[in-house]
Protein backbone atom coordinates (compact mmCIF):
# COMPACT_ATOMS: atom_id res chain seq x y z
CA UNK A 1 0.00 0.00 0.00
CA UNK A 2 1.38 3.39 -0.97
CA UNK A 3 0.57 6.25 1.32
CA UNK A 4 0.11 9.72 -0.10
CA UNK A 5 1.88 11.51 2.73
CA UNK A 6 4.96 12.40 0.69
CA UNK A 7 2.91 13.80 -2.19
CA UNK A 8 0.82 15.93 0.15
CA UNK A 9 3.88 17.22 1.97
CA UNK A 10 5.66 18.13 -1.25
CA UNK A 11 2.51 19.76 -2.70
CA UNK A 12 2.40 21.96 0.41
CA UNK A 13 6.12 22.84 0.05
CA UNK A 14 6.88 21.47 3.51
CA UNK A 15 9.96 19.67 4.77
CA UNK A 16 9.99 16.35 6.54
CA UNK A 17 11.29 18.20 9.61
CA UNK A 18 8.26 20.51 9.64
CA UNK A 19 5.85 17.58 9.54
CA UNK A 20 7.89 15.61 12.07
CA UNK A 21 7.73 18.61 14.42
CA UNK A 22 3.95 18.74 14.00
CA UNK A 23 3.75 15.01 14.77
CA UNK A 24 6.20 15.38 17.66
CA UNK A 25 8.51 12.71 16.27
CA UNK A 26 12.02 12.56 14.88
CA UNK A 27 12.56 13.49 11.22
CA UNK A 28 14.28 10.16 10.56
CA UNK A 29 11.21 8.28 11.81
CA UNK A 30 8.92 10.35 9.61
CA UNK A 31 11.23 9.68 6.65
CA UNK A 32 10.79 5.96 7.26
CA UNK A 33 7.01 6.40 7.20
CA UNK A 34 7.26 8.09 3.80
CA UNK A 35 9.54 5.39 2.40
CA UNK A 36 7.33 2.60 3.74
CA UNK A 37 10.03 1.27 6.03
CA UNK A 38 7.86 1.67 9.13
CA UNK A 39 4.15 1.13 9.61
CA UNK A 40 2.42 4.45 10.22
CA UNK A 41 0.39 4.28 13.45
CA UNK A 42 -3.31 5.06 13.18
CA UNK A 43 -2.97 8.13 15.40
CA UNK A 44 -0.33 9.55 13.02
CA UNK A 45 -2.57 8.99 10.00
CA UNK A 46 -5.38 10.69 11.91
CA UNK A 47 -3.22 13.73 12.75
CA UNK A 48 -2.01 14.00 9.14
CA UNK A 49 -5.58 13.83 7.82
CA UNK A 50 -6.49 16.75 10.08
CA UNK A 51 -3.36 18.67 9.11
CA UNK A 52 -3.92 18.26 5.37
CA UNK A 53 -7.71 18.62 5.70
CA UNK A 54 -8.36 15.32 3.95
CA UNK A 55 -9.71 11.91 4.85
CA UNK A 56 -7.74 9.03 6.24
CA UNK A 57 -9.07 6.95 3.34
CA UNK A 58 -7.41 9.35 0.90
CA UNK A 59 -4.13 9.24 2.81
CA UNK A 60 -3.94 5.47 2.63
CA UNK A 61 -5.14 5.25 -0.98
CA UNK A 62 -8.61 3.76 -0.43
CA UNK A 63 -10.20 6.62 -2.36
CA UNK A 64 -9.11 9.18 -4.89
CA UNK A 65 -11.52 11.79 -3.56
CA UNK A 66 -9.59 14.18 -1.41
Amino acid sequence: MRLRIRDLREDADLTQKEIADYLECDQSLYSKYERGERVVPLEVIFKLAIYYKTSMDYLVGLTDQR
